[in-house]
């Protein structure tokens, strides 16, 4: 798959995710700079963020006493992102709490020549918000000032 396919598969995912995020559906990252770049590719909805000195299973617990819908769980693609994308997913299975991995998982296939950081994904917003326009003119691709 070449690039243009690989930001193409990408930007399908930011459009689905975008949408399930407005709808409620809070995104749990590692950290602030996380949030930066979701900000950045245009997500409004809530983002919660997993370095909060909290342990894994804590922060679990109070994602599924605060919200009632699935969380997108994502974690960097990298091997530290995917020791704590297992242990969240442990977490949450043991607490009967679905949780979305679909999206992760596209990023990282497709963004992994590029980056193993959801942080780094803001260097390439521009150019992802172009493609979602291209894909579908009524997502309303660009963040608000």
């Amino acid at each position: 798959m070449n690039r243009i396919e690989r930001f193409n598969l990408v930007a399908r995912a930011l459009i689905e995710a975008r949408a399930s995020n407005l709808e409620g559906s809070p995104v749990l990252v590692e950290g602030q700079k996380d949030v930066i770049a979701l900000e950045a590719l245009g997500f409004k909805g809530p983002i919660e963020i997993l370095n909060r000195g909290w342990p894994v299973d804590r922060v679990a617990v109070w994602i599924v006493e605060n919200y009632s819908v699935p969380t997108i769980v994502l974690m960097d693609w990298d091997r530290t992102g995917g020791r704590l994308q297992r242990k969240l997913a442990d977490a949450f299975e043991s607490l009967d709490y679905k949780i979305l991995t679909d999206f992760r998982k596209t990023l990282s296939k497709a963004m992994r020549p590029e980056t193993l950081c959801l942080e780094d994904l803001k260097a390439f917003a521009d150019e992802l918000l172009e493609l979602i326009e291209l894909i579908d003119p009524q997502a309303n691709a660009r963040p608000s000032p």
